[in-house]
């Protein structure tokens, strides 16, 4: 039996980090207590344990996914400013990749380092800006592998392809499609190529139940974000799923659901999703000293959600 099995909080007693934060949409957590939270005002902020902030990098053009590879550094997709960047833990910038087979990325989504230190890139859509993607329905989404050989597509026309993630065994490479809400496994092949995919785990989270960001924790259970119900789902290794907390406005999501069928959505329609209490979160993390505190981020709020897990997370490769 999971230790998760069960386990719901009230969205009134999740607690929260930092301040001022813009658009927070992925975070980092390192074993000292230091957090990493992208931020609209530059590329990410850092949140020291003694809660001091600092805001790093230049304007990117919506700082969105992250990754933080052994040397401290973070990994950065921008989404509407189309490029991969490296931030320095000095604040230095770098474009790492702004292309692949000549042609320019899309909306950048996430990136994800293994433990063979190989760079996993989602891109949501070729498309730019990215909403055009969501009226329009297209399937355009696909998957980058950089490692020694260079930057390669290993999985293409993927419905806005979101987070990515390899399992503890680096077996599966995990990824979301946002719309219509699920999660896909590809087999990893030992040089990176992927097999064909399939679907793990429930079609969506609900009506609206959009997935965005998720992760994996010690026992092999998926803790996923419902951006636009305002919650959190546990996906189990058996494919079941349970509710954490949401925060959703029915009606809303009810007529957002009809305009995204029929092409008519608009960005103010995914803003009006935002709960009372919860708005909008995007990604989880599991950090602290025993990685059982979950940080969450967002598209809508200054801060960061956290609280308390039954369960450890799984270690990123920064942490091994």
């Amino acid at each position: 039996m999971s230790s998760v099995r069960g386990f719901t909080l009230d969205p009134a007693r999740i607690e929260h980090v930092g301040q001022g934060l813009v658009r927070p949409e992925c975070v980092i957590a390192e074993a000292d207590g230091t957090l990493w939270t992208s931020d609209a005002r530059g590329i990410a902020t850092r949140i020291d344990p003694d809660g001091r902030q600092a805001t790093l990098g230049p304007d990117v053009g919506e700082p969105n996914g992250m990754a933080m590879d052994r040397q401290g550094n973070l990994i950065v997709a921008a989404l509407s400013g189309g490029k991969v960047y490296k931030l320095h833990r000095d604040g230095r910038s770098e474009v790492l990749l702004d292309s692949i087979d000549g042609q320019p990325l899309g909306a950048v989504n996430f990136c994800f380092v293994d433990s063979r230190d190989r760079l996993w890139i989602s891109v949501l859509t070729r498309q730019l800006p990215w909403w055009l993607a969501v009226a329009g329905n297209i399937r355009d989404g696909y998957i980058v592998l950089v490692d020694e050989k260079g930057p390669r597509i290993v999985a293409d026309n993927l419905s806005m392809t979101n987070e990515v993630r390899l399992d503890a065994d680096e077996k599966f490479l995990y990824a979301v499609e946002t719309i219509p809400g699920r999660l896909l496994r590809f087999p990893v092949r030992d040089d990176g190529s992927l097999g064909d995919p399939e679907q793990f785990g429930p079609d969506n989270l609900g009506i609206g139940g959009y997935m965005d960001g998720f992760a994996f924790d010690a026992e092999g259970n998926i803790w996923v974000a419902a951006v636009c119900r305002n919650g959190l789902s546990v996906i189990f290794p058996d494919g079941s799923h349970q509710t954490v907390f949401e925060d959703p406005r029915p009606e809303v999501l009810e007529a957002m659901t009809l305009k995204q069928k029929s092409g008519t959505i608009e960005p103010m329609d995914l803003g009006a999703c935002a709960g009372d209490t919860v708005q909008l979160p995007t990604s989880i993390t599991f950090g602290g000293p025993d990685l059982r505190t979950c940080y969450m981020g967002s598209l809508a709020m200054p801060r960061l959600l956290t609280f308390r897990a039954p369960v450890a997370g799984l270690p990123l490769a920064h942490l091994r």
